[in-house]
């Protein structure tokens, strides 16, 4: 097994590393930008108006609400990645690596908003009269030919193996771990009430899903924002300092992770550009899955719905965490039982510890890990039961449901060294096909978008309105009827 495990962790290197995927993420974020006129940025505050406020299109067609779809794909992303992951980064690459998450995420809304948007776009009805789309589906019906088909599989197939990792076994291990340590419940009690809740939420699918998620997301943000602030308040006078640290150990590197300058750089940003991604899963087209059970009028509107989830997640959510860690000196603190930095698992921790009196800290902690990690195994299911439909039909969907919550088991009660390498590499094999598929169909988003904020700029048209605008547009009737070329309901007809 640890032989296993450091070939995984080779692999995840080279996939993570500076010559693959970190290139390909950042310009791909950078490029689509540029192409969609800084959509995140001038159109942030009506999307967020939309997606938190107004929170669902009138008359439109879909599985659950705009708000719903955004915190089911919440739920998947806030998750141990904002704790733990957040930690590994700043711990190994130094505070740097905290402005690469910030530049992974500002870069990442627009993958974020492109995969959501062609998530609706191509969406189809499948054997139940559900919404189903995401990379899977319009990898292949926007890319025609061979190739298509070959992103839309290797995507469906590295999805699937990827949920039980990213999604199920780690979240319950970090769940099981925790609890252990803090309020000393044994990991088999853990995973057999995590393996009864789940099951109770995940067989209702995603409408299940989506109310649960509704309710549940906003208050385990708004709970762990709120500690996060008290510390940050608490220490002020810090902030200033650490902001600087943030940016001047950005492009030069940190002697905590020790080597040359050069090699500093490079860690800083590989870790912080992984972590980013693990955090917010921009980029992956996991989130354009939840995106294409939204009700809502118009892919565009779901897409800027859906690309506020990597705000929330990594500009509000992450930021608190790596502030919190910093004002409080915890990412260079020692352990005084080994003499060494002290691990990842246990930094966040140790931050909220002493920016908190008595023991809330560590309480804290542990009641957003298990709040998050829950919500991602909730999330992410769903996610795993859209690609398993894609590959082998409707009917092994509540097979997978089952055994999806069965696996949550074996993750709260088995050491998962393994298991983490093995996703960090599934992640990014998802994310490969993905990226390229995004690229290749990044004019046709483009030219779609711009059509459709010409003539709803502020995002407030009705759906008779943008009837009127969209009628004749090419697509546009399929679209409606759920007809996309290719979807299981016009193969029906």
């Amino acid at each position: 097994m640890e032989e296993l495990s450091t070939v995984l962790g080779d692999i995840s290197s080279v996939i993570w590393g500076p010559y693959v995927l970190i290139p390909l993420l950042l310009g791909t974020g950078l490029y689509l930008t540029i192409r969609l006129g800084g959509v995140q940025f001038v159109k942030l505050a009506a999307s967020l108006r939309l997606g938190l406020i107004k929170r669902k299109d009138a008359g439109a067609e879909g599985d659950v609400s705009q708000f719903q779809a955004l915190t089911t794909a919440l739920a998947a992303t806030v998750g141990t990645g904002n704790i733990v992951g957040v930690a590994t980064a700043i711990g190994i690459g130094g505070p740097g690596a905290l402005f690469w998450m910030w530049v992974t995420g500002l870069l990442g809304m627009a993958s974020k908003y492109s995969e959501a948007y062609l998530g609706v776009r191509f969406r189809g009805t499948d054997a139940a009269g559900e919404k189903s789309g995401g990379p899977q589906y319009y990898l292949e019906r926007g890319i025609k030919g061979p190739f298509g088909k070959f992103l839309a599989l290797f995507f469906a197939i590295a999805a699937t193996i990827a949920c039980f990792g990213i999604g199920n076994m780690t979240q319950g291990n970090s769940i099981a771990a925790n609890l252990e340590n803090s309020f000393s419940v044994s990991p088999w009690v853990t995973g057999a009430v995590l393996t009864v809740l789940s099951l109770a939420v995940l067989v209702g699918g995603i409408k299940s899903i989506g109310r649960v998620t509704a309710g549940f997301v906003p208050v385990m943000i708004v709970f762990y924002i709120a500690a996060s602030l008290y510390i940050l308040i608490a220490n002020v006078a810090d902030i200033p300092a650490a902001f600087g640290q943030i940016f001047t150990d950005a492009f030069t590197g940190t002697s905590a992770v020790g080597g040359f300058a050069g090699s500093a750089i490079i860690i800083a940003v590989q870790f912080g550009v992984a972590r980013g991604i693990f955090s917010n899963e921009s980029g992956m087209g996991s989130a354009a899955i939840a995106a294409a059970a939204a009700q809502t009028t118009h892919p565009v509107r779901q897409g800027l719905v859906s690309m506020t989830q990597t705000f929330i997640d990594t500009i509000i959510v992450v930021t608190c965490t790596g502030l919190v860690i910093i004002t409080t000196g915890a990412w260079n603190m020692i352990d005084p039982d080994t003499g060494e930095q002290i691990s990842a698992a246990l930094m966040t921790g140790e931050a909220f510890t002493h920016g908190l009196p008595g023991q809330w800290g560590h309480w804290i902690v542990t009641i957003g890990l298990v709040m998050f990690a829950f919500s991602t195994i909730l999330g992410w299911c769903y996610y795993g039961e859209r690609n398993i439909e894609r590959l082998i039909g409707r009917g092994a969907v509540m097979p997978f449901r089952v055994l999806f919550s069965i696996v949550v088991f074996i993750g709260c009660t088995t050491e998962l060294t393994v298991i983490w390498n093995f996703s960090d590499m599934m992640n990014g094999l998802m994310a490969l096909p993905n990226l390229i598929g995004l690229l290749i169909l990044s004019g046709l988003i483009a030219k779609e978008t711009r059509w459709y904020l010409k003539h709803d700029p502020k995002l407030e048209a009705s759906k008779a309105q943008i009837e009127d605008f969209m009628i004749g547009r090419e697509g546009w009737e399929e679209w409606k009827s759920g007809d996309v070329v290719g979807s299981a309901h016009s193969s029906r007809r």
